[in-house]
Order: C-alpha cells, then sequence, then structure tokens
C-alpha cells in the first residue's frame, strides 16, 4: 500500500454524495426505529414513521436527541444492536454521575478507523510515517481513534498515551516519530521543553494532528514555529464516534466533514429552526453509517458555520469551521468536559453554599482552571491553617469529579457579586474564538 486515500469518496460529486445519504438515512431511520424503543418513542411522540423519510430533505420532521437523552437512556436505552453484537464501549465522563457511554460492532470500529485514517492522510501521512499518538487511550476516544486510523493507513504507529514527557521525547527522536496526535495544550508543552532541552534537531516531525479542546491561530502559529510542523485540526464527539468527524486538509481554512457518515446541520439553537449554508448557529449530527449507537439529530451544542465552498485540496465535502462557542454552560478545559453544575454538587456536598465562580486563563498554553468558592461565616472564622485543609479537600474532590485539578480559592462571605438575573459562573479568559 504505497498512500490510502479515497478519492473517489471524498472527491465525490456533491450529486453523488447527496445519494449516499439519501439512500443511508432512509435505511438507518428504519434500522432505530426497529430497534431503539426510546427513539421510537420519541418519533411517535411527533407523529413520524419511517415511511415519512424519503431523503435528507425529510430529515427536519425527525425529532433532536440532546445528551440529557443519552443520559436518561443511560446505559443501553440507545443501542440498536443485541448486545452480542457490540464489541467495545467508549464513555465521557458525567455531570452528576451518570456517564455517557457510546457502542461500537466491529463494522463500527472499521468506519471510524477509515474516518481517522483520512485525517491523517490529510496531514500528509502514508505508510512511512512514524504517528506518535500520546492522545489519552481507555475510555477516552482520542487514542484509540488515531491509533485505529494510523493501522489503516499503514503507519508505524506509537501508542504513547499522554503524560511522561520525557519517554515522549526519547520516543520522539530515537524512532523518529513524523507525524503527532495530542492535544494542542500538549502539543504546545512537548515543543517549549523540546526547545528548551536544546532537541530541536533530533525531532523529524512533519506534522501534528491536534484536537479535543478549543485553540486560536496563535496558538496554531507558535506550535509550528516551534515544531517546524505544520498543525491540523480535528474533530469529533465520542456520542458520534470520536475524534475524524470532521478533519482539516492542507487549507487550514475548515475542516471537511466526512458527509458518506454523518450529516451534518446547522439550527438555530432557540428554536431549532435549520438555518442556510453560511449561517452560524449549532451544529447537529445524524450517523448514518453506524450500527450500534446510531444517533439521529443529535444536537452537538457546538456553534459553527457551514460552507459548501471549493477547496483547494479536491475534497468536495462540507466544511465546518472551528467551534465558535457553545449553546451551553460547558467548557473544555485540558480537552476535559468540564459543567458548572459538577463543581456546584461537589461544593453543595461539602457544605458550601451555591455562590461560586469559575474563571479559566492560559498560561504558557496551557488551561488554568480556578474556582473561587464562598464561605460561610463559619468558615471564614476559620484559621489559617484549617483553611488550607479545606482547599486541599476541595481540590481533591473536584479532581475525582472533573478528572482535572482546579485552583481553589476560599473567598469572604458576600464577595462574589449577585445578579438579579442569570448568575455569571464562567469567566473565560482564554480568547479561544
Amino acid at each position: 500500500m504505497e498512500h490510502y486515500y479515497q478519492p473517489e469518496i471524498e472527491c465525490a460529486s456533491r450529486e453523488q454524495i447527496r445519494a449516499w445519504q439519501d439512500e443511508r438515512l432512509v435505511k438507518q431511520v428504519h434500522h432505530v426505529y426497529k430497534n431503539v424503543p426510546y427513539y421510537r418513542n420519541l418519533m411517535d411522540k411527533k407523529g413520524v414513521t419511517p415511511d415519512d423519510i424519503h431523503s435528507v430533505d425529510d430529515l427536519h420532521k425527525l425529532p433532536f436527541l440532546t445528551k440529557d437523552d443519552l443520559r436518561e437512556a443511560y446505559p443501553y436505552g440507545l443501542l440498536a444492536v443485541p448486545l452480542k453484537d457490540a464489541v467495545r464501549i467508549q464513555s465521557t465522563s458525567g455531570t452528576t454521575g451518570r456517564r455517557v457511554v457510546a457502542f461500537y460492532t466491529q463494522h463500527d470500529i472499521d468506519l471510524w478507523d477509515e474516518c481517522c485514517a483520512r485525517a491523517i492522510v490529510a496531514a500528509g501521512g502514508t505508510n512511512e510515517d512514524v504517528v506518535h499518538v500520546c492522545y489519552g487511550y481507555g475510555l477516552f476516544t482520542g487514542g484509540p481513534g488515531l491509533n485505529g486510523g494510523s493501522h489503516k493507513v499503514g503507519s508505524l504507529t506509537l501508542p504513547m498515551s499522554s503524560g511522561n514527557t520525557d519517554r515522549q521525547i526519547q520516543f520522539m527522536c530515537d524512532l523518529g516519530s513524523t507525524i503527532l496526535c495530542c492535544t494542542p495544550s500538549y502539543a504546545a508543552y512537548l515543543a517549549e521543553t523540546i526547545c528548551e532541552r536544546g532537541l530541536q534537531d533530533k525531532i523529524k516531525l512533519k506534522a501534528g494532528i491536534f484536537g479535543a479542546e478549543a485553540w486560536t491561530q496563535e496558538m496554531r502559529r507558535d506550535i509550528e514555529e516551534k515544531l517546524g510542523i505544520k498543525a491540523y485540526d480535528i474533530y469529533g464527539l465520542t456520542e458520534i464516534s470520536g475524534p475524524g468527524v470532521s478533519f482539516e486538509c492542507s487549507e487550514q481554512t475548515g475542516m471537511h466533514i466526512n458527509e458518506d457518515h454523518f450529516i451534518a446541520e446547522i439550527i438555530d439553537p432557540a428554536t431549532g429552526e435549520v438555518l442556510p449554508d453560511g449561517e452560524k448557529g449549532e451544529l447537529v449530527f445524524t450517523s448514518i453509517t453506524k450500527e450500534a449507537f446510531p444517533l439521529l439529530r443529535y444536537r452537538t451544542k457546538d456553534i459553527c458555520v457551514l460552507s459548501h465552498e471549493k477547496c483547494s485540496c479536491g475534497r468536495t465535502h462540507v466544511k465546518m469551521t472551528k467551534p465558535m462557542g457553545r449553546s451551553d454552560d460547558m467548557l473544555i478545559v485540558k480537552g476535559v468536559n468540564v459543567f458548572p453544575s459538577q463543581i456546584e454538587t461537589v461544593l453543595l456536598n461539602k457544605g458550601y453554599p451555591a455562590n461560586y465562580q469559575i474563571i479559566v486563563t492560559r498560561v504558557n498554553n496551557s488551561d488554568v482552571l480556578e474556582v473561587q468558592v464562598e464561605m460561610t461565616p463559619e468558615m471564614f472564622s476559620d484559621t489559617v491553617s484549617a483553611m488550607d485543609v479545606r482547599a486541599k479537600e476541595l481540590r481533591d474532590a473536584l479532581k475525582s469529579m472533573l478528572g482535572i485539578y482546579a485552583k481553589i480559592t476560599l473567598v469572604a462571605p458576600k464577595t462574589i457579586t449577585r445578579s438579579e438575573g442569570k448568575a455569571v459562573r464562567i469567566i473565560d479568559k482564554r480568547n479561544l474564538y
């Protein structure tokens, strides 16, 4: 295999792409209606049957799915195949302990590998490359996704997982890694460390595929300059499959969506109305080839724009911009989904009032999460050492809930500004969009 590429798919005409989507959507709706009672009930309530869906033009007739539905149906309520046919799960963290679990048949994994392979090839990858994967493995989709994609391309795959920077750099130098796959913040840290150690001449990287968190164009250019690479964005979410739902090409002006597997819509987040091409709104995905966990009209909460403008790379699949924000209050910090409700749950369980503020900054290209917590008058009378103990207990409890550490700042009673409307819980100073 000289080079993994599918020009007949990725460069297909719009008419061909639409024909694939029409056929696969109709088949998928029948599959879901027959095998997923939860979604069948939603369709019945809306008065829609599979026979009402003849093409993508009828997609708007179907009900939406949200993350709340996934939590309510946890764990098996949206599984569309017999359990014996599912071979893997991946999962995201839950806001109050109830996780989102996605299922895969072997066929689903093969298609996911294919989508990630396309991202690697778009970044210049071939079977002669050494793909260095330091996304996390396990339940997180990052590591398994790029690992499978690298195998599909035929590249030598280094399944490094995250952390242990000394070993990452040693293998990078010794084995001649050429494509780096990780979060942009970790790429920035690796770049800084490599420069501090004067190892730029030992590094053979040519490209990086970075995702799972938002990052700026300034951050991209800084990583590219320090590592001497071209940095590509990749997008995905566990509910739909994982990384590889869309990816950047050499033009770096948006991410091509794998339209033979996913139908993308942009809706008004307030009304649910489908918006025309070029309008900014909430991104909605429908999986048209997944077997085990095929979500129809899943609201991602990511705000972006779709474009069908001709791309110089030759790919004809629609592009999505980097997410420009969220239609909910979720934050992505160091690649981890963080909801204020998670933090509030910890504070209330520990006896603190529900007055807090979340401040996110970026220092040296790394996210810093700070939680300012108001104390009760009784707590405020504690000694300095007692408050240090309180701060440590909260830090440990939040680490257990979120999976990342937060800086805890205990403040005096009535310090955090009250609001007559919706409380301002989040101050994001990262200027990511």
